[in-house]
């Protein structure tokens, strides 16, 4: 099949997308409806026999594919779009028109994603945003060719700038080190791909009404093994099949990593095995970095980086795909070596020595842990009394496991509390089953959020949120002491926080 050398181009400067997208469509939804087409088979032999079903299966698989392969055929028709000098246009549609429009000096974001099937064909889906929310902010082309994708790109994000002071220059900050995979089974999706596996098996024995088979299958095979260590081997066996899942999912989306920094100021993400993935952040729109550290990443010395920016992750398309991580789980001191040089800076601001928090703020988390500890104790033990001893036992299990792990938990996350000041951002850092470490621009702070319990009041503590534009919007400190947290704010933006400063130290206040 060739492939077109330019997008079609009538009148006045509108193009159309590629006319492969009727194929495209087609494919895609013949792979799902051959999926779907098993159990609904298998469904139908039982009341019109294996022939018959196999016979209404294909007809049904026709017809949603032609009708799916039509309806984008129409779509491909009504679709234009126009890159003008001051305006992005994109009308579709055929009872309902769309006709959107996007300025040129507000769009932040050019992403180019394929999956396989458009890879092989040679095509891209681009998606244009500015960077505000609301699905009117993003313009989709889905697809265009490859050469045209990246044409848009740098068209779009194309800026006249000029030479950013800093120690570090264009080009190539970090790429794939395929021993950075050995971080995929200590991550949190590892038992959660593990559970969708147990739930996947029983879902599909279910389809083919072989559930009853399976579990009794599973029951012989245990007859003669004691409960706990049927649970024990049960439990590894998900783990297992969870860790070849995280190595899988972890290899597709960072397979081909490269992170560089382009002329013009633009940090561009590219990654991707079977689904590649190009996600561009202009430094204008850079506000920091986060440093992630989820606990059992953690423990093995590892983290990955988060950017902070206005205008990234907005749909949920792109919160779905972490399109705000710029480099996956490494070693501490490359995610640290990395981030200095995302922010052009010699010595990262993740690194900076932190204030540590007033002691108050460990015993408020001791109280917490305990108390979330104890209350399925409690209720255990007073179900107990109530209808069987075996719930007392129950409950001095519980109590033997999660109240010790209460307070390790509660004294890690005291640990993990800091904040300071390292030049021109301010660093926040809290979480103890996911350690954060937020870099943030001290400009780029348009507020503070000022929170005071009762409780925190009679411990002389308060939580101090910065608020910004970007990235998740607020970054906390808390339980920091409240004349020291004052002050810090006030030191770190100069002038947004005095007023409350001169209310809050009135003659008896």
């Amino acid at each position: 099949m060739s492939t077109p050398q330019t997008p079609y181009a009538p009148e006045d400067g509108w193009r159309r997308l590629d006319p492969r997208t009727v194929w495209v469509t087609a494919l895609v939804v013949a792979g799902v409806v051959a999926g779907a087409a098993v159990p609904a088979t298998l469904g139908l032999a039982r009341w019109l026999g294996l022939p018959g079903a196999v016979l209404w299966a294909l007809a049904a698989a026709v017809g949603v594919i032609g009708v799916a392969a039509g309806a984008d055929r129409v779509r491909w028709h009504r679709t234009r779009y126009r890159i003008g000098e001051e305006r992005v246009d994109l009308h579709t549609g055929l009872l309902l028109v769309k006709r959107r429009s996007l300025a040129r000096e507000r769009i932040r974001t050019v992403d180019l994603t394929a999956n396989l099937l458009l890879r092989l064909l040679g095509l891209v889906t681009v998606r244009i945003g500015t960077g505000e929310h609301g699905g009117d902010s993003t313009l989709e082309l889905d697809p265009v060719t490859r050469a045209e994708g990246e044409r848009l790109r740098r068209l779009l994000l194309e800026r006249a700038t000029t030479p950013q002071p800093g120690v570090h220059r264009d080009g190539e900050l970090a790429t794939l080190d395929p021993r950075w995979i050995r971080y995929a089974p200590v991550s949190f999706v590892a038992p959660m791909l593990g559970g969708a596996a147990v739930g996947a098996v029983m879902q599909i024995s279910d389809w083919v009404g072989a559930q009853g088979e399976v579990i009794d299958w599973v029951g012989d095979r245990f007859q003669e093994t004691p409960l706990l260590w049927v649970i024990v081997i049960l439990v590894g066996a998900a783990l297992a099949a969870g860790v070849v899942g995280a190595l899988g999912l972890w290899i597709e989306m960072w397979w081909n990593y490269r992170l560089e920094r382009e002329p013009g100021g633009t940090i561009r993400v590219r990654r991707g095995l079977f689904t590649s993935r190009s996600i561009s952040v202009e430094e204008a729109r850079l506000r920091g970095v986060d440093l992630v550290e989820p606990l059992g990443v953690r423990l093995v010395g590892a983290a990955r980086l988060d950017a902070i920016t206005t205008g990234l992750a907005q749909d949920n398309e792109s919160k779905n795909a972490d399109h705000n991580t710029v480099l996956p789980a490494v070693p501490r001191p490359l995610a640290d070596s990395v981030a200095a040089a995302i922010l052009r800076e010699e010595a990262t601001p993740t690194g900076a020595a932190l204030t540590r928090h007033p002691r108050a703020a460990r015993g408020r988390r001791l109280r917490w842990s305990l108390a979330a500890a104890l209350a399925p104790v409690l209720l255990l033990t007073l179900l107990g009394a109530l209808l069987t001893p075996v719930l007392l036992w129950i409950a001095l299990g519980c109590a033997v496991v999660f109240l010790p792990l209460a307070v390790a938990l509660a004294l890690d996350a005291y640990r993990n509390l800091g904040h300071a000041l390292s030049g021109r951002y301010l660093v926040t850092r809290s979480g103890t089953l996911r350690r954060s470490t937020a870099a943030l621009e001290r400009a780029g702070v348009i507020g503070w959020t000022v929170k005071q319990s009762y409780f925190q009041r009679r411990a002389g503590l308060l939580t101090l949120t910065a608020t910004t534009a970007a990235g998740g919007g607020a970054y906390s400190a808390y339980d920091i002491d409240a004349a020291e947290g004052l002050t810090f704010a006030a030191e770190a933006v100069p002038g947004l926080l005095e007023p409350f400063l001169e209310r809050d130290v009135r003659p008896g206040a």
